[in-house]
C-alpha cells in the first residue's frame, strides 16, 4: 500500500505519518528528514540542501526523486508492505516520477490524504517550534516549552529554531505550496483517491479520520 500525505509545512503530516506507518507495516519516507540527516552528516548534498532550505526554496526535483528511490529499495527487499510519503511529492514532476517508480514495481498510489489547516495556525505552530540540536526532540515555545529555556529536557542539548521555521521562510514555503504542490490534488483527484482531513483538531481525532480513509481505500475493489 502506498499513501501520500499532502499539506503545507507544519500541517501535521509528519506526526500522522509516524502513527500510520507501523499500523500497516509501511516505511515512512520523509524527504525533510532525509535532507536534514544529510545536513547533520555534513555531506556535500547536505551543504547544498541547507542553503536551499534556509531560503525557503524547494530542493530540485531530480535530487529529491533520487533520494526517495534509494529509500524504496528497502521495500523491494521485503522490509515493508509499502510506504507513506510525508512531504513528497511536492511538484507534478515529482508525482510523475513517483508514478513511474511505482509502475516499475507493479504498484501505484492507493490513497492521497490532504491535510487541511488554516494558514494563521500554521505560522503560529512553525514560528514557535524549537528543535534539539543533539537528539532532535521537538518543542514549542507556547504549546510544549522545555523546563529550562533553550535546553532539551531529554538530553540537555541546545534548542534552536530551524532555518526553515523563520516567518519569512514559512511564508515563502506556503507560497510555493500553493503554486506547486496544491495542484497535485487535481492530479490525483481525477483518480478518485483523495480524502480530506482537518488537522486543526486534536491529534487523535485527526488520526482517526486518517484511519477511516485508509480503511475505505483498503476495502475498495481492485
Amino acid at each position: 500500500m502506498y499513501v501520500v500525505l499532502i499539506g503545507p509545512q507544519g500541517s501535521g503530516k509528519g506526526t500522522q505519518a509516524d502513527r500510520l506507518a507501523p499500523k500497516h507495516s509501511l516505511i515512512k519516507i520523509s524527504t525533510g528528514n532525509l535532507f536534514r540527516a544529510e545536513i547533520a552528516a555534513g555531506t556535500e548534498l547536505g551543504r547544498s540542501v541547507e542553503l536551499i532550505l534556509e531560503k525557503g526554496d524547494l530542493v530540485p526535483d531530480a535530487i529529491t526523486l533520487s533520494i526517495v528511490n534509494e529509500q524504496m529499495d528497502a521495500i523491494d527487499a521485503g522490509a515493508a508492505n509499502g510506504a507513506v510519503f510525508d512531504g513528497f511529492p511536492r511538484t507534478q514532476w515529482q508525482a510523475e516520477g513517483l508514478d513511474r517508480a511505482l509502475e516499475r514495481r507493479c504498484a501505484a498510489i492507493n490513497l492521497v490524504i490532504e491535510i487541511v489547516i488554516p494558514e494563521a495556525t500554521l505560522i503560529q505552530r512553525l514560528a514557535g517550534r524549537r528543535v534539539c540540536t543533539k537528539c532532535g526532540h521537538i518543542y514549542h515555545i507556547d504549546f510544549q516549552p522545555p523546563n529550562a529555556d533553550g535546553v532539551c529536557d531529554v538530553c540537555g542539548g541546545r534548542l534552536e529554531q530551524r532555518p526553515d521555521d523563520t516567518e519569512e521562510a514559512i511564508r515563502r514555503r506556503l507560497l510555493l505550496y500553493h503554486q506547486l504542490t496544491a495542484p497535485l490534488l487535481d492530479y490525483y483527484g481525477s483518480r478518485g483517491i483523495v480524502s480530506q482531513v482537518n488537522s486543526d483538531q486534536p491529534v487523535d481525532e485527526a488520526e482517526q479520520s486518517i484511519d477511516n480513509a485508509v480503511a475505505a481505500a483498503i476495502s475498495k475493489p481492485g
